[in-house]
């Protein structure tokens, strides 16, 4: 870890980061600053923002950074967070109060989604550099209140888009920039969560379109993002489709909670939470605090998002794009073909009967979340040019970490910020906010009954070509 790697230096840094570009050489170096480091405070200590934001951050940056404050409306949780990140800063459920004691660096935000963007504008307009987890926020008005906050701001707001960094999806990008099979002309693009992950989300608050903006927004802005990135444009049109017909009011019976359901001898979908150590520390014991229950009723009358969505996509380079995500898929998994000029690339990722698979379906998520080094194992992508054979190229991929993305974007950030990184992996408030109104413009769609452009949304204009 290069200790010279200093607080200053990371603010210098920091609009190079939103803006996806590098900084020129002759500003890498600053003086050291012997004994600063970077201040932070997280608000929400939920589990992504005590473990990846928290946690891994103490354990491979201690030396460049520290945490001055954590933020949450749950007493309980707070004081979990401490020890599971095992710092001992002060802890707020007022966020104002901790910014202007605390005087952060920059803040962390993984509260819900719903949330973010109130945090977001506060920390821009308190004077801080703001890094949110995806999706930015969940509705066009929100969006436009956080693009106008870092215009006034002169502060910076970065987005965790995680799976960019992944080798595998990294490898994508570079074959599509070297114009492997031409110009991309078309996508097809089919995202698969199993009974496991997919389920998930509705037994939490994801399950409510109010905090989680639908599975539109919060799920497949990964993807969206992912879109945007490898086809280096901008959307411009939405025509989508969704229903809820497997989860929610569909279930054939409900109960408070799988902990006292008298349906678990019925019920396909039963999960015990208490079986987990860390989640009946981190919520169980704690809902009493607010009333979170994390592992509701994925049959509950209140849910009221899609669980089968798809939409064609429109790209100001006129690439046409088919997406789908199904949230009861057998196994999880995705497969991408993009078609172009001069041939055709295909990807996928853990569909069981087309790759040897050692992991279970029950094992895959938390696989994938796990931040501890796995092993290296390599995976096909699928290239055909125009009256050639096939080629498959084999890239070297990773379990844990969402694919060995979430370490590389951490290192970005905070060890090698002046880096300079062809693929453009970096993300700003441009690339949150193209990725969401994807999301968006197709829930208006849904309840409009016609194609939405996204024009109407934001006040941003779409590019062909993206920066």
């Amino acid at each position: 870890m290069p200790t010279e790697i200093n607080r200053r230096h990371f603010l210098t840094m920091l609009s190079s980061l939103s803006a996806g570009t590098a900084v020129a050489g002759s500003t890498l170096w600053s003086p050291i600053l012997k004994g600063e480091k970077l201040k932070i405070a997280l608000v929400g200590t939920g589990i992504r923002g005590i473990t990846f934001w928290g946690r891994r951050l103490v354990e491979k940056y201690s030396d460049i950074l520290e945490f001055v404050g954590l933020c949450d409306i749950n007493p309980g949780r707070l004081e979990f967070a401490l020890k599971e990140m095992q710092v001992s800063c002060p802890t707020y459920a007022n966020f104002e109060k901790m910014v202007q004691e605390r005087k952060p660096d920059l803040v962390i935000v993984t509260t819900k989604d719903s949330n973010h963007h109130e945090f977001i504008i506060k920390g821009l307009d308190m004077g801080c550099d703001v890094l949110t987890e995806k999706p930015m926020t969940t509705d066009e008005f929100k969006c436009q209140e956080i693009i106008d906050a870092e215009r006034r701001s002169n502060k910076n707001l970065i987005v965790g888009f995680n799976y960019r960094w992944s080798p595998y999806m990294t490898k994508i990008k570079e074959l599509l920039m070297e114009e492997k099979i031409g110009k991309v002309t078309s996508v097809d693009f089919n995202w698969y969560l199993n009974t496991y992950h997919g389920a998930s989300y509705f037994r939490r608050w994801h399950g409510l379109r109010q905090a989680g903006g639908t599975l539109w927004v919060h799920k497949a802005t990964h993807h969206f993002d992912l879109l945007n990135w490898w086809l280096d444009s901008d959307p411009e049109e939405v025509f989508a489709y969704g229903d809820l017909e497997h989860y929610g009011s569909n279930g054939p019976f409900r109960g408070n909670n799988c902990r006292d359901c008298e349906h678990t001898d019925k019920c396909a979908f039963h999960w015990d939470i208490t079986k987990n150590e860390f989640l009946t520390n981190l919520y169980t014991k704690n809902e009493h605090h607010d009333g979170y229950i994390r592992d509701n009723c994925l049959f509950r009358e209140e849910i009221n998002i899609y669980d089968k969505m798809s939409a064609q996509i429109k790209y100001a380079n006129n690439v046409f794009v088919n997406y789908s995500l199904t949230t009861y898929s057998p196994f999880e998994g995705w497969r991408i073909a993009f078609n172009g000029t001069d041939g055709r690339l295909e990807a996928w990722q853990d569909i069981p009967y087309v790759e040897e698979q050692d992991v279970s379906q029950a094992e895959l998520h938390a696989q994938e979340m796990n931040q501890k080094a796995g092993d290296i194992y390599y995976k096909p992508l699928i290239t055909h040019n125009l009256w050639s054979d096939y080629e498959r190229i084999m890239v070297g991929n990773e379990r844990g970490g969402h694919g060995g993305g979430d370490k590389r974007l951490h290192d970005k950030i905070f060890v090698h910020p002046e880096k300079e990184d062809p693929y453009e992996r970096a993300a700003g408030v441009r690339d949150g906010a193209m990725s969401v109104l994807i999301g968006v413009a197709a829930r208006n769609s849904i309840e409009s009954g016609r194609p939405v452009r996204i024009a109407e949304l934001t006040d941003l204009q779409p590019r062909a070509k993206r920066i």
